[in-house]
């Protein structure tokens, strides 16, 4: 057996849902089986039940807004070239795999859609104002004392 196999070509019509208003057509999702790692015995050493999935941000269909958030997420299975690597072995399936792969980017790609809270700009209380004059003051009265006394 391959150690490797790709999977079966998608229906075109087959789409990832993402939440009720996004969804990406499995077609820009590759998914391959590989065989897993770990004890597992026989069946982990003759079964490809893994699943590589490979997800490439600029090709997609996302929205450009998504496609930079989720490239800007500070995440370790983002490539530098912009593709989202996933890789799935936890159940014993090829299909359980494959659900798990996908419901992962479907999280991943559910953070990024959500828009960051845009800052206001607050200014600060006069009791910090204060606070923050007295703490100066009083920090540079103990540096001055740690000079020379002169007599």
């Amino acid at each position: 057996m391959d150690d490797a196999t790709e999977s079966p070509t998608p229906d075109p019509a087959a789409q990832l849902r993402i939440d009720a208003t996004l969804a990406i057509p499995l077609a820009e999702i590759e998914c391959t089986a590989i065989r897993a790692q770990g004890a597992g015995g026989q069946n982990v050493n003759k079964v490809a039940s893994a699943i590589h999935l490979r997800f490439d941000i600029g090709a997609s269909s996302l929205p450009e807004p998504v496609k930079a958030r989720l490239r800007g997420l500070d995440d370790r299975r983002i490539t530098r070239a912009g593709v989202v690597v996933i890789k799935a072995q936890r159940a014993r399936t090829q299909e359980a795999n494959r659900a798990e792969a996908l419901a992962r980017l479907r999280e991943l790609i559910g953070l990024a859609m959500q828009r960051p809270k845009t800052r206001r700009a607050t200014r600060p209380t006069r009791a910090s104002q204060r606070k923050r004059l007295d703490d100066k003051t009083r920090r540079g009265q103990l540096k001055a004392s740690r000079g020379k006394l002169s007599e």
